[in-house]
């Protein structure tokens, strides 16, 4: 403003010199500075006024230069914003790039493993998982985290918000920690909501400690930011500058769009994988109770479990019966942390196996969920038992706490009242039926 009215004061100067008329020389007299005669009759000065018109285009062309000044400051924070999704783009095709060698990595180290060629495929290779949301792959774990990470890469670009609120959710793996990120994220969108028009809420300082602590560190909060409205600046703070992240003046005006960003950080569900069953069926055999379990089912490596059931050995042999109930307590505590899943094999009356993975954690009701879902006549009850004889029910505990990891083989018997009933009115060959048929079609020798 201040150019602007340097401006139009150097203007006005010049209009005052030229209605002055011509100069002349100090040293000549007022009547010698022309040599001819004055035919001009001298009027008296009028008094001058301000021109309305005058005044008004003035305060226009003030206004016009103010708008110009402002529409190139919008611009260049536009050009920061494009130039910052520019660089964000890069770096997730960069990330994407990385994930996708990673698994190339991953194919070609398992094809190179395999040293003999079976005439049918293994009978657990090892643990499979699959993610509905975002397609019908099962892969390994890593595999599978990997390909979640590049699902939501590949989304970012149409459902920024959306896709930015999941990344947070899904990649970070501590929940407490996803849980005071999302407090603070909704913390800043809440002072805007509350204080749209103040920009000391516009603006988040990057090196602030709580933003350090609780926001920076987190995958996905970069992101999340960006989709908001803000863009990162430099500057001026204390006797320097720093970076902030600096919301859109513009964007600030729009509380229902920051009311809905809100609720889909509070509300977004993280993508997991999903343990894949892996469902098999054998033939009867004699080797049912027969395992190899991979090295992914233990949370410890095979070896080390030999080696610490060998010192168990000794130290009972030393100890005796001199073991106490809080030495007893400890071991089966660490026996049950030893395996993180189980393979089961149902064994139907005709010797027909049906095979599943489970994790440790599971409980009984997800076994006879599963067997439930692989019958032709799913209604009728059943029960499960070992090979002891020992009835397991659908509310026991956790199939670790069962003593049936790292893998056991049940028995399945249907409810002997419901089935009198059942053969009764619908004939024995109910009771022949077990597996659904796409399942016995691919019924394999074990």
């Amino acid at each position: 403003m201040a150019a602007i009215k340097k401006f139009f004061e150097k203007r006005k100067l010049n209009v005052k010199f030229k209605k002055a008329g011509e100069g002349h020389k100090l040293s000549e007299s007022p009547s010698s500075s022309s040599t001819q005669p004055s035919t001009q009759v001298q009027k008296p000065a009028a008094v001058q006024t301000k021109d309305p018109q005058t005044e008004a285009a003035r305060r226009a062309a003030a206004e016009a230069a103010q708008a110009r000044m402002e529409a190139k400051q919008h611009a260049k924070q536009a050009d920061s914003m494009v130039v910052q999704r520019a660089r964000m783009k890069r770096e997730m095709e960069l990330e994407k790039k990385r994930l996708l060698e990673a698994e190339a990595q991953g194919a070609a180290a398992r094809a190179g493993s395999v040293g003999v060629i079976l005439d049918s495929a293994p009978v657990l290779e090892s643990v499979r998982f699959r993610c509905p949301d975002i397609g019908p792959q099962v892969l390994s774990k890593s595999e599978m985290e990997n390909a979640i990470h590049r699902f939501l890469l590949d989304s970012y670009e149409d459902e920024p918000e959306m896709t930015a609120a999941i990344m947070i959710h899904t990649l970070n793996k501590n929940k407490e920690k996803v849980k005071v990120c999302i407090e603070t994220l909704v913390k800043y969108l809440d002072n805007i909501i509350n204080n749209p028009t103040e920009e000391k809420f516009w603006k988040i300082r990057q090196t602030n400690k709580v933003f350090q602590e609780k926001v920076a560190g987190m995958k996905g909060t970069e992101e999340f930011l960006l989709a908001a409205g803000f863009s990162l600046k430099t500057l001026p703070f204390e006797d320097g500058e720093a970076n902030f992240y600096v919301f859109d003046s513009e964007l600030a005006k729009d509380v229902e769009r920051l009311l809905n960003m809100k609720e889909i950080l509070l509300h977004a569900e993280p993508l997991r994988p999903e343990l894949d069953r892996d469902v098999q069926v054998f033939y009867p055999s004699n080797s049912a109770t027969k395992f190899e379990i991979p090295d992914d089912f233990y949370n410890v490596t095979p070896a080390e479990v030999k080696k610490e059931q060998q010192r168990r050995e000794e130290a009972a042999e030393k100890l005796g019966m001199l073991r106490t109930k809080a030495m007893r307590e400890k071991d089966e505590q660490r026996e049950l942390r030893r395996y993180r899943y189980t393979l089961l094999r149902i064994r139907f009356p005709d010797g027909v196996l049906l095979q599943g993975v489970f994790k440790c954690s599971e409980t009984m009701s997800s076994v006879y969920q599963f067997v439930r879902e692989n019958l032709v006549n799913d209604f009728i009850p059943f029960y499960l038992t070992t090979g002891t004889g020992q009835k397991l029910q659908e509310e026991d505990g956790t199939l670790a706490e069962l003593l049936l990891a790292p893998a056991a083989v049940l028995n399945f018997a249907w409810d002997p009242e419901i089935l009198k009933e059942a053969a009764a009115q619908q004939g024995q060959a109910i009771t022949k039926v077990h597996l659904k048929p796409e399942l016995m079609e691919k019924i394999k020798k074990l």
